[in-house]
This record gives C-alpha cells, sequence and structure tokens, in this order.
C-alpha cells in the first residue's frame, strides 16, 4: 500500500493531522527585513499576538529599522527587531537604537545576535556581552531572543554552539531578562529534532521558535542558504527538489513543518513554535501560514500537504 493509499484508508488519522499542522502554525511569527504596501495590509490581519522580527541589514541606516517596527505597531503586530551588536560603534550608540525602537515603536523584546562583521565596529564582539552588561534593562528591554542553530554555524563547532547557547541563556537569567531561542532555518527534519533533544538534555527548556523558509523560489532559497551558511540541509534541499526541475518553481515548508509538527505535538520538546522566513515577501508568507492555519491542507504523501482554495 502506498502512503497516499494508506492516508485514503485511514481518513480519521488524516484529519487528525491536518489539524495538529493548524495548530502548530497558529502560533507562527514572521520575520522581514524591509516592508511593501502589501505586507502591511497581511500583517494587520495577523492580530494583536502576532510578531514580526525584523533582521539587521549591514550597514543600513538605523532610521530603516526603526521606520519598519513603528509601521508594524501602527499596525497593530509586535516588532522584534534584530541587534546585531559588532555594527555598533559604541554602548551609547547601540543605547541609542534601543531607545528609538523603545520609544517610537514600543519594543518589548529584540532578538540580540552578534552579527556578520568580521570585527567589531566598537566594543561588542559577542551577544553574551550586550546581555551581561545591563543596558538591555537601562532602555527598557526585559525580553530577548537569542539564536540557536540546528544545521550548525560555518565558523563554531557544534559543541561551542552548544556551550555559547548555555552561556548566554544563563547571563540572561542573571540579569532578570526573560529569554526564547529563535533558530536559522533548515530544510531537513532530522538535524531540528535532534538539536531539540540535545537541547533539552542539556537542561534548556526556554521556548524555542524553529525556523523555516516560507513561500519563495528554489533559486532564492538556495541563494540564503550560502548567505546564511545552511550548508547541510541547503544540499539537502537540492537533492530533494531535483536541480533538473524549474528552479524558478514556488517551494514551501510542507515537507518540513509536517515532521517537526508531528514531532512536537506530544510536548517531548516543551515549547515549540514555527519562525518562518520571508524570503519570498511577508505578504505571500503570511497568506500561506494563515491558510494552513485555517485547515486548508490536503496531506501529500503522508511526509507533506499542499495549501487548498478557500
Amino acid at each position: 500500500m502506498s502512503d497516499i493509499d494508506a492516508v485514503a484508508a485511514h481518513p480519521g488519522d488524516a484529519a487528525a493531522a491536518a489539524r495538529l499542522i493548524a495548530d502548530f502554525l497558529r502560533g507562527a511569527s514572521f520575520e522581514t527585513a524591509r516592508l511593501a504596501a502589501a505586507d502591511l495590509a497581511a500583517a494587520k490581519d495577523l492580530g494583536g499576538d502576532a510578531s514580526v522580527y525584523i533582521s539587521a541589514i549591514p550597514g543600513r541606516p538605523a532610521e530603516e529599522q526603526i521606520a519598519v517596527a513603528t509601521a508594524l505597531r501602527a499596525h497593530g503586530v509586535e516588532p522584534i527587531p534584530h541587534i546585531a551588536v559588532r555594527e555598533f560603534a559604541s554602548a551609547q550608540a547601540l543605547a541609542a537604537r534601543l531607545t528609538s525602537l523603545v520609544e517610537q515603536a514600543s519594543v518589548r523584546r529584540v532578538l540580540i545576535i552578534a552579527g556578520d562583521r568580521a570585527e567589531p565596529a566598537g566594543p561588542f564582539h559577542a551577544a553574551i556581552e550586550l546581555i551581561e552588561s545591563g543596558l538591555l534593562q537601562d532602555c527598557g528591554i526585559q525580553d530577548i531572543g537569542i539564536a540557536g542553530y540546528p544545521d550548525g554555524h560555518p565558523r563554531i563547532a557544534p559543541l561551542d554552539l552548544d556551550r555559547a547557547l548555555a552561556a548566554k541563556i544563563e547571563a540572561a537569567g542573571q540579569t532578570g531578562l526573560r529569554v526564547h531561542v529563535v533558530t536559522q532555518f533548515a530544510f531537513a527534519a532530522e538535524p531540528i529534532l535532534g538539536w531539540l533533544a540535545r537541547l533539552r538534555d542539556l537542561g534548556i527548556d526556554h521556548p524555542v521558535r524553529i525556523g523555516f523558509a516560507g513561500p519563495a523560489t528554489l533559486t532564492g532559497l538556495l541563494r540564503f542558504a550560502r548567505i546564511c551558511g545552511v550548508k547541510t540541509s541547503a544540499q539537502a534541499l537540492a537533492r530533494n527538489a531535483g536541480l533538473a526541475k524549474n528552479m524558478f518553481a514556488r517551494t514551501t515548508p510542507d515537507r518540513l513543518v509536517r515532521p517537526i509538527a508531528e514531532a512536537c505535538a506530544n510536548g517531548q520538546f516543551g515549547e515549540v513554535t514555527p519562525h518562518l522566513y520571508s524570503f519570498g515577501g511577508l505578504a505571500a508568507t503570511i497568506r500561506w501560514a494563515e491558510a494552513v492555519a485555517a485547515g486548508r491542507i490536503e496531506l501529500d504523501h503522508a511526509v507533506g500537504f499542499s495549501v487548498t482554495p478557500p
């Protein structure tokens, strides 16, 4: 019996699986760097509990990130800006950015990362240095996200990544900051589930947002994977998608979302929610997530699913 026949033979199981996937997507957060008019219109429909993370683009003016955060807040969405500590020439400059975000966009949470700059522009070399400084609390921030890397990091060994994550969580706890983990996107379930299991075995029980690449072209996804250092999963994506196929066809994360949703359904990994990177545009990513959350799902080959028309 094929996988499709098996699903057809057990429609109750299929319906339960569809509900499980829909429930998982209802907790999704999103990430973008810029906003178009269509993005704001789509974000407005998300509701008051929704959050959109705002990427930090090296070399771009601070006003751009502040403007995106302010527009999202005005449309009823919580903005969560990235703070890439290596980009700031001084503690005063970083404090000024945080103060502007708090005062102009009522920012309450930020994601703290080191950033991709090879040499720091100022005194901060690593995210933990900002976490330990007390500067976040002084500026009105009490809740932070920190980065997780299920697929590894191109320049840091896995054991060092685990130690750094644990150290940042401990530092946040000691300084009174609430903390959650937001992961880099990946394209294969196995490294994500293995990383989650290792995280929980280490006693790290904080909320985790698992990164998924939202709807985008295969070409675009591979390009972002190279930029972000997601090498192993990108190779798996290329094999699964088949490079002989149309490289400009749109892909969706259904074949990754479904196994992660199913594995996390019984609570063995604690609080786990999806985080969607909008490489194909925020509006398109939101529309896809809302369709899934509404249950417009048709299971496919017992490994993925497709979104059905309204």
